[in-house]
């Protein structure tokens, strides 16, 4: 097994950069490389841990498995109340749109989506001025609902992430 080599704090911003081009070239596991060697340095860069998040869900549904234990844990270490809850949403919502690829009966698709619905409710609550993100995102979710004609869920257990 090899020993990773360390980052140097000065190469963090250029590494983010690099992590960012990678998920929008459709490489989220390059793009989680890079972050987890930039957590290494620096575990509680914000900046990281939501591109880690943002890579390892844009994982799901690939042939390739990823549980969704990590994204959540990883949720719980973002600082803000509007960040926790908004990107809490971003792993319900994907979840959701993972489960409606796979042809997962809709219900369970729906209660995913409504778990995003009520976790952006909760970040648009605290959203700072100008930023309409979690509305969006609920929008989004609303629509795809209605668009798969999915049916109400039924107030059984919800497998989400729990905020405070």
């Amino acid at each position: 097994m090899y020993e990773l080599k360390l980052l140097s704090k000065d190469a963090i911003p250029a590494a983010l950069e690099k992590a960012e081009r990678y998920r929008f070239l459709n490489e989220p596991a390059e793009a989680e490389s890079i972050c987890l060697d930039v957590l290494r340095v620096d575990p509680e860069n914000q900046r990281a841990l939501v591109l880690l998040i943002l890579a390892l869900t844009d994982r799901f549904g690939r042939d390739y498995a990823v549980g969704v234990t990590p994204a959540q844990d990883l949720v719980m270490k973002l600082t803000g109340e509007y960040e926790r809850a908004y990107f809490a949403g971003i792993v319900a919502e994907r979840r959701g749109k993972t489960a409606l690829q796979r042809g997962t009966p809709g219900v369970v698709a729906g209660q995913f989506l409504r778990e995003a619905m009520a976790l952006y409710e909760k970040a648009a609550a605290k959203r700072p001025p100008g930023n309409d993100d979690a509305i969006l995102r609920w929008n989004t979710c609303a629509r795809i609902i209605t668009q798969n004609r999915i049916p109400e869920d039924e107030p059984e257990e919800r497998s989400g992430v729990e905020l405070e």
